[in-house]
């Protein structure tokens, strides 16, 4: 039975929709734009992103009647849903996902998707499917991702004094590892994910200087603090988020996307690490490129720093670290 009382109240989302069409080009990947407009949808529209991300195959096998009755919402309804995923009509919506479900197929990626993880389940069986949740998702992370966008952050970072990275809980290991990697290659660049020493250190940058906010969600309220503390002082903000129309986001310069795909005990913000890693190796290796020589130079003393370390540990075989003295993987990673 078609519920028109939530199809009415969806027409304020229709605004919302058309701001998603506007960032979506048609190329983009058509699961990838549905999971990322999500959290824009409301009312009627969202159930039908909802049903449509429940079950893809079934959603390129219905008509525009079955759609509209499977998500309890009206044709009228799916028609606006097409428009705002870049389409023009349901025909191009459901050979967008037909394809797109195919080719998943074809590369193993469906295998055992969005189906909870039972205790019972075998390791070789988990294992596949947190393999094709994590190989959708950086899919879907490389198509919603500007590269221009890339190219404006690597070059902001490779002409700044300092970088700031801000993070919270597991955006905070995220941003340690872009800060060493940056620390690699001669990038002065630090990761704070203590609101009060981060918002100390973002009150001292300036123009020309760079601040990268980490969250999944773009709602965390201390990252949201700590990098509006450095846009006010003019840095350069950069956001890397999975919602593009987030609070994180809206006050960016600059705005890096990820997509996620949740399995049973890895819900969204979890299983975004993998995406947002691929993302900043991106940036790192952009900002390498365009600071070659220096880049080139600083990897080389580091790694000469620590050779000693790798040489000596090759010579013992196994050695015991010295109580109280980091070894390679716990201090000077390399």
């Amino acid at each position: 039975m078609v519920d028109h009382e939530v199809d009415t109240a969806a027409g304020t989302a229709v605004v919302d929709a058309d701001a998603i069409d506007r960032r979506n080009s048609p190329s983009d990947g058509v699961l990838a734009r549905v999971r990322n407009g999500l959290g824009e949808l409301t009312g009627a529209l969202r159930r039908v992103a909802e049903h449509v991300l429940s079950d893809p195959e079934a959603a390129a096998r219905s008509t525009i009647v079955e759609l509209a009755e499977r998500s309890g919402t009206s044709p009228a309804t799916i028609t606006r849903f097409c428009r705002a995923m870049g389409f023009e009509g349901y025909a191009d919506l459901r050979l967008g996902i037909a394809s797109e479900t195919g080719r998943a197929r074809s590369a193993g990626w469906t295998v055992d998707i969005g189906r909870e993880i039972q205790p019972s389940d075998p390791l070789a069986r988990v294992l596949d499917q947190i393999m094709a949740a994590d190989t959708r998702a950086m899919h879907d992370t490389a198509t919603l991702l500007d590269l221009s966008e890339v190219e404006r952050a690597a070059v902001a970072i490779a002409g700044a004094s300092r970088v700031n990275i801000f993070g919270a809980s597991g955006s905070a290991l995220v941003g340690e590892e872009m800060q060493f990697s940056l620390h690699r290659i001669g990038v002065a660049a630090w990761a704070w994910n203590d609101i009060h020493e981060g918002l100390a250190s973002a009150a001292l940058l300036r123009s020309g200087d760079v601040a990268l906010g980490i969250s999944h969600t773009g709602q965390t309220r201390e990252t949201i603090e700590m990098l509006a503390e450095a846009g006010s002082r003019g840095a350069t903000t950069l956001a890397l988020t999975g919602f593009p129309r987030s609070p994180l986001a809206e006050l960016a310069d600059i705005v890096l996307l990820t997509a996620s795909q949740a399995t049973t005990f890895r819900p969204d913000a979890l299983s975004a690490r993998h995406p947002q890693l691929v993302v900043l190796d991106l940036l790192y290796i952009a900002v390498a490129q365009r600071t070659h020589d220096r880049a080139h130079a600083a990897f080389r003393r580091t790694a000469q720093a620590v050779d000693g370390h790798k040489a000596a540990k090759r010579l013992s075989g196994n050695p015991q670290p010295t109580p109280g003295f980091p070894t390679t993987s716990e201090g000077v990673r390399s």
